[in-house]
């Protein structure tokens, strides 16, 4: 049988994960079948397989390539040779507009954790705390420059990291406040977080 036009690897396997991103978010992991993102991506369900062992592994490398891009974006924008305030500022710009401009791949990255299975859950995690080692080492910075002032570290970078990713839950394109305005009202709070 003469495969469909279009149904080249490099165009169908990124139409699968969209397909399948879009999905969970909408719906939730657990009441996505490969069935359903197939009539998605308008494949037969048996074609998912040649891209993907199963929905598992799917879900898996969605959340591991936000991460891993993640982790990527922000070691490039990370200017270490500036004060920890600066790099603090930039990174709360970095991750309140990185997370905005990527919304599905943020909710399905923090609610489906709980439907990976436990080696899959500990490599994510393991990405996770990278990312978070990387804010507690600016926090870490500003204390021993004696800019910022915090009772401990840890409890402050998952302070800091919900309060951030916590605008995706609310934020909505196009309403009254811009982007830019959220992330200055956010460093604001940040601020006043770590030198009260």
């Amino acid at each position: 049988m003469a495969r469909k036009t279009g149904s080249h690897s490099n165009i169908t396997g990124p139409r699968i994960r969209t397909a399948a991103l879009s999905l969970f978010a909408r719906y939730g992991y657990a009441a996505v079948s490969m069935r359903q993102i197939a009539r998605e991506v308008g494949v037969q369900a048996g074609t998912l397989y040649r891209y993907t062992p199963d929905k598992q592994s799917l879900l898996f490398d969605l959340m591991r390539d936000h991460m891993t891009t993640l982790l990527g974006a922000w070691d490039q924008a990370d200017c270490t040779s500036q004060g920890a305030r600066s790099r603090l500022s930039a990174f709360t710009r970095f991750h309140i507009i990185y997370h905005l401009e990527r919304p599905e791949a943020v909710f399905v990255s923090y609610m489906e954790l709980r439907n990976l299975n436990p080696g899959n859950f500990e490599i994510i995690e393991d990405l996770r705390r990278q990312y978070e080692d990387r804010l507690e080492s600016i926090l870490k910075s500003g204390r021993r420059e004696g800019v910022f002032h915090f009772p401990d570290s840890k409890l402050t970078t998952l302070a800091l990291i919900a309060m951030l990713t916590g605008v995706n839950t609310w934020y909505r394109h196009g309403g009254r406040l811009s982007p830019e305005r959220v992330v200055e009202a956010y460093w604001e709070m940040v601020e006043k977080l770590v030198h009260p």
